[in-house]
């Protein structure tokens, strides 16, 4: 007889960019048994100003229909959107919260709480993004304390061209633009295949490396009181506790 997994440690609620072909594989992927993700989409393929502000206006509708499915919490798995500035990321969160009943967080509530987990404080920032979506991620990052020492992106504008770059390209990017000082390579987007990169990134720099998609399961399970996990995903997992976001 089969066993399924239908979650009965916890319901993760996931609203994550339409046009988004990578996150759940990774999610997934990085879930320990009894945790799973039910995922819900609101529109999103590409990257302007319009189109970022366009999904957070939606957040209502996506929470209700994760409360349906009676998930334990609700994440607005977005990071462009969520980093587009700390009052927006708040905003959202708050909005979800008073729609759905149920605690929420967003992807980058959950980059901040894992780099200062790691005490992480000087960092390199690898994205696919154009340079408008970098400068605001960057301005985000210094708005919570935290010193950009180099930002490179491919600017790339669709969330189905980011999807088809390997994962040697986050390998290859990191090595050119290693830097002694970097406490962390954060390798921002959910929409990349960075996850299968972070362990050789990290063997070869021997710094810890942060993907969004890596940093929301974390921030997940230790914020549930779940200590296991799947191996393979970095440094980051070996942190047992949340650090406070605010």
């Amino acid at each position: 007889m089969p066993v399924i997994d239908y979650g009965a440690r916890l319901r993760l609620g996931v609203m994550v960019p339409s046009g988004n072909v990578i996150a759940e594989p990774q999610i997934h992927a990085m879930l320990p048994a009894g945790v799973v993700a039910y995922i819900t989409r609101l529109e999103l393929r590409g990257s302007s100003e319009a189109e970022l502000i366009e999904m957070s206006r939606h957040v209502e509708a996506g929470a209700k229909l994760l409360a349906d499915a009676q998930v334990g919490v609700v994440v607005f798995h977005c990071t462009a959107v969520s980093t587009f500035s700390a009052q927006l990321g708040q905003e959202i969160q708050h909005r979800i919260e008073q729609a759905s009943g149920l605690p929420a967080f967003s992807t980058a509530q959950a980059l901040v709480s894992a780099l200062r987990a790691l005490q992480a404080k000087k960092i390199v920032l690898l994205t696919p993004y154009i340079e408008e979506v970098n400068l605001r991620e960057c301005a985000f990052l210094e708005h919570h304390g935290f010193e950009v020492l180099t930002q490179v992106g491919l600017g790339i504008n669709g969330n189905a061209e980011m999807g088809k770059l390997s994962e040697q390209v986050w390998v290859d990017l990191a090595l050119k633009h290693q830097d002694p000082q970097a406490d962390a390579y954060f390798i921002s987007c959910t929409a990349v295949r960075s996850a299968e990169a972070i362990e050789r990134i990290e063997a070869l720099l021997d710094r810890p490396v942060i993907t969004s998609n890596q940093a929301m399961v974390w921030f997940a399970l230790r914020n549930y009181g779940i200590t296991d996990h799947a191996a393979g995903y970095g440094r980051l997992f070996a942190v047992q506790t949340p650090a406070l976001t605010g």
